[in-house]
């Protein structure tokens, strides 16, 4: 198994399959360190942001104790030699940016939540880093590095030493620290700095005859280095993608793993030594063999440096694709949480190299089927870019993006936006790709057939008609749902367009400011048009009467509409927070509002169609029944909005026993309570009253049976008589037929009243007017309506309490 911690998650990895097996989940912050339990290597300890330390049996994904510590936990270590102990790195109390390293007793009880409260501190002025303190052999003695002092100190002398190096920058090196490991046999200290070397202290004991020699290969900062389980290799990785091993210690004989994609960031033994694994800045897990052989890797979410596509779903795979390694554009999973495959769109040599302008991926949209792809491609100059857009045909025997045709320079200025017509893609005709751009026009593109002879495809594409208005720039464009309207916004006005005689229909404005962002409205809404303004307001026109319907005066930064549905989400920021409003044009009071959404700014959104719609208890969230919504941050994080509570997401083995829905009517679905009878039409018609028995509500005591594990139940001599109780009926309830008996038996006392009360009672109803009977309430009752009051009385209603 891998553990790995993601977020406020742990989630455990098959080594040989890559596959996600357990997410465990209940830290209410991000999670900071992980650590095998040194007594049980099938438990894991984890600590979090929130001040709590877990742990965790990770064979089946269950919470075994939590201990409540108090205050941010930056780190966590365990020893060995320290059982009921663990270390953690916690800021110091009443100081800002200062950081100590303290020893935790975790507290025995027969609680599941219990608190440790009883800290001791070990060293003072140490780094929030967890690669700048490291634990020597056999735990004797802790290291500590921060900006160019080493401390090391020793627990049975209760000694602290402290190595400095100089400060100052000579020859181009730099002594700054940037991580630590010890050795696991012999008492020796490794360390890495920022210029790329690699010392290897010995003889620490005394502060003055010590002595270090020097590793190095790398041309910048070291970030991180690991011993191998022996001691006799040493493990070193930087920004150059390239994981170097070091033999006996010595420059001379060191191999190399080059071409990890991406600078490393962690480096992990395995407790056998048959494996390593290193994380990378991509947020990628590459697993090596010990003869430094590539095994397998694990590629999560890429971060990029400026996420330029926006989150587009692909309709073909329902994968959230957006900008990955540079020049690639990244299918991502949801359901896995790994990438499904990288598709290389600029076809270019990326060069690592500061300041040097290279090509990159800004712009992203598939037609409405995901059999085309249109991608826009420039080089980051600001007088000239050079521009390039490129369409792609999905190939369904190779299943992959081929390219199709290639335009140079379609705008003269920077694109901002383009959209497909979402129309039946068996008419070739019906295919229209918009793009707009700074240089003032929107462009129309529509596929022809190629007459070149040589050509490998049938049709290319080639531009149709270009638009523009009063010269100003085109930011933004999109269909409405019948692919008839075309809506392009230059700058603070909307223009609306035939997409089949291309003439100017309408335009709308609502200065100041310009058009962040526009969308149609779908189905029952499919007359609206939805703006929102750089300054703040959100609009909303009617294409029929061509007026404000409404708006409202906030900052949206997103505007997202659901493809299935007419729900639309808008993401505000202000006061430094996110909110979320989600509305339908025809009304303009929200239908869901979440303040404070998340602390960061949210700068995308997209609405990613479920498989099957989701059942939800609650009106709040029946606009995420078809769709499942996700953001992402200027962090460059993933959220979404759940239906779920944690439990149920996250449900532990020990609760997979209850009978599924799908399960066929057994005595023991009956039993669980998982099947209710219906009250039949006939019964209905025919007056009887039936009683719902109470052994087919779940119970209680069956449920405790159940759900609880087998090796911690009492015995069956003490389960048997609770068992059996819970099956017998109260004395309280009486049969159907008795209940029968008793209606019948009221309903022949009723015909023996006198066919003259009867009229009196008619009179009475009659004469009673409308105002009496809702004001006054104090009119005398008949004798035949004493009567039924009397029979109600004595009449049994303890049925209605199954329902």
């Amino acid at each position: 198994y891998l553990l790995c911690a993601s977020g406020d998650f742990v989630k455990v990895y098959s080594v040989t399959t890559e596959e996600t097996l357990r997410l465990m989940g209940g830290h209410a912050d991000l999670v900071t360190g992980i650590q095998l339990n040194p007594q049980n290597h099938m438990q894991l300890y984890s600590s979090s942001l929130d001040g709590s330390i877990k742990l965790w049996d990770f064979m089946d994904g269950i919470p075994i104790k939590t201990f409540t510590v108090g205050c941010k936990l930056l780190a966590l270590y365990t020893l060995a030699s320290a059982e009921d102990s663990v270390f953690a790195v916690i800021p110091k109390k009443g100081e800002r940016d200062t950081f100590q390293l303290v020893s935790v007793k975790l507290t025995k009880g027969a609680g599941q939540d219990l608190e440790a409260k009883e800290l001791s501190v070990v060293l003072d002025g140490v780094d929030e880093s967890p690669k700048h303190i490291a634990f020597g052999r056999e735990g004797e003695y802790v290291v500590s590095v921060k900006e160019v002092t080493l401390q090391v100190y020793f627990f049975k002398r209760k000694l602290l030493n402290r190595f400095s190096l100089r400060a100052a920058k000579t020859k181009g090196g730099d002594n700054q620290f940037s991580c630590v490991t010890c050795h696991p046999t012999e008492d020796c200290i490794a360390t890495g700095h920022a210029d790329g070397k690699i010392r290897l202290w010995r003889n620490f004991h005394h502060r003055k005859e010590y002595t270090f020699s020097t590793l190095h290969w790398h041309h910048d900062v070291v970030m991180d280095l690991a011993f191998s389980v022996e001691g006799t290799r040493l493990l070193s990785g930087g920004v150059e993608s390239v994981l170097v091993q070091w033999h006996n210690e010595s420059t001379c004989q060191k191999d190399f793993l080059p071409r990890l994609g991406s600078p490393i960031e962690y480096i992990s033994m395995s407790s056998d030594g048959a494996l390593c694994c290193t994380l990378h800045t991509d947020n990628r897990i590459t697993i090596i063999n010990s003869n430094l052989r590539f095994s397998r890797s694990i590629q999560g979410l890429i971060k990029s440096r400026d996420v330029k596509t926006g989150l587009v779903v692909d309709p073909r795979t329902k994968a959230l694709v957006l900008n990955g390694e540079p020049g690639h554009l990244q299918f991502y999973c949801l359901q896995s949480d790994q990438q499904l495959f990288s598709l290389d769109i600029v076809q270019r040599q990326y060069i690592h190299q500061a300041g040097l302008k290279q090509s990159d991926l800004v712009k992203v949209a598939f037609s409405a089927q995901g059999t085309w792809l249109a991608t826009v491609e420039e080089r980051e100059e600001v007088t000239d870019p050079e521009l390039e857009l490129k369409l792609w045909f999905y190939n369904e025997e190779t299943q992959s993006f081929k390219l199709n045709t290639r335009i140079n320079a379609p705008h003269d200025n920077h694109i901002t936006d383009m959209c497909f017509r979402d129309m039946d893609e068996l008419e070739d005709d019906s295919l229209i790709l918009v793009t707009t751009g700074r240089d003032c026009v929107f462009k129309v593109w529509v596929m022809v057939e190629d007459t070149d002879p040589e050509a490998q495809q049938s049709v290319s594409w080639s531009c149709d008609f270009v638009g523009s208005y009063h010269n100003y720039q085109a930011t933004n464009c999109c269909f409405s749902e019948d692919g008839s309207l075309l809506a392009v916004s230059f700058e603070e006005t909307v223009t609306v367009w035939d997409s089949v005689t291309w003439d100017l229909k309408c335009t709308f404005c609502h200065p100041p400011g310009n058009i962040r962002n526009i969308c149609f409205g779908r189905l029952t809404c499919s007359k609206y048009l939805i703006g929102a303004t750089d300054f703040g307001f959100l609009c909303c026109w009617n294409l029929l009467t061509c007026a404000l319907e409404w708006s409202a005066h906030l900052n949206i930064v997103v505007l997202q509409p659901d493809p299935l549905s007419e729900h639309i989400a808008a993401v505000s920021w202000l006061s430094k927070e996110s909110s979320l409003f989600v509305f339908k044009p025809n009304e303009p009071r929200p239908i869901y509002i979440q303040r404070n959404l998340c602390k960061e700014k949210i700068l995308l959104a997209a609405f990613v169609p479920r498989d099957e719609p989701e059942t939800t208890g609650t009106e709040k969230y029946l606009w995420l029944r078809r769709s499942q919504l996700f953001f992402l941050t200027d962090t460059q994080e993933l959220l979404t909005l759940s239906t779920k509570s944690l439990e149920e997401r996250l449900t532990p083995s020990s609760k997979q026993l209850a009978v599924e829905e799908s399960l066929p009517v057994t005595p023991f679905s009956l039993l669980l309570g998982k099947h209710r009878r219906q009250q039949s039409q006939e019964d209905i018609d025919l007056g009887k009253l039936v009683v719902h028995n109470k052994n087919e509500q779940a119970s209680p005591a069956v449920k405790e049976l159940l759900h609880t594990p087998a090796h911690v139940l009492p015995s069956a001599s003490f389960l048997c008589p609770i068992f059996i109780n819970s099956l017998l009926i109260s004395k309280e309830d009486k049969s159907a037929e008795e209940v029968a008996d008793e209606v019948e038996m009221e309903s022949e006392k009723t015909e023996d009243d006198s066919d003259e009360e009867r009229d009196v009672t008619e009179m009475e109803q009659e004469d009673a007017s409308p105002m009496e009977l809702l004001g006054e309430m104090t009119c005398k009752l008949s004798k035949s309506q004493e009567k039924e009051l009397r029979k109600i009385r004595k009449m049994d209603y303890s049925w209605i309490s199954a329902f």
